[in-house]
C-alpha cells in the first residue's frame, strides 16, 4: 500500500496501572484541578467534587489529561481522545498483567 492510500491518522493505546501511595495528596490535587476550571458549570463541579473524594480512580482520571502525553509530538495533533480509570486488583506476577502480549504489532515487529 503506498503512502498515498494509507490513513493519517495513527490510534495510540496506552495502559498504565499508578499506585496511589497518597491519596489525600491526589484527592487533593484533582480538587484544585477541578476548582480552577473555569468552564465547568457548577451542578458538574459539584458532582465531580463528590466522585473525586469518593474514588481515587475518579480523582487520577481528573488529573490525567491524554494531550500532555501528546502535546509535544511534532508534527502530530491531537483530534480525538477518551480515557477512563478504575481500581483494580494488581498482582505483577499474574499472566493477566503481562502487558508485553499486545507488543507485537500487525507486521510482526516489537512495538515498544
Amino acid at each position: 500500500m503506498s503512502t498515498d492510500e494509507t490513513s493519517r491518522f495513527v490510534r495510540l493505546k496506552v495502559e498504565l496501572v499508578l499506585e496511589v501511595e497518597d491519596a489525600e495528596a491526589l484527592t487533593g490535587a484533582a480538587l484544585q484541578r477541578i476548582s480552577e476550571d473555569e468552564a465547568m458549570p457548577p451542578e458538574e463541579r459539584s458532582h465531580a467534587e463528590g466522585a473525586v473524594q469518593e474514588d481515587e480512580a475518579e480523582a487520577v482520571a481528573y488529573l490525567v489529561d491524554p494531550f500532555d502525553l501528546v502535546a509535544e509530538v511534532p508534527g502530530a495533533e491531537l483530534v480525538q481522545a477518551s480515557w477512563s480509570s478504575e481500581q483494580v486488583d494488581y498482582d505483577p506476577d499474574s499472566p493477566d498483567w503481562d502487558l508485553d502480549e499486545d507488543d507485537e504489532g500487525q507486521d510482526g515487529t516489537d512495538h515498544v
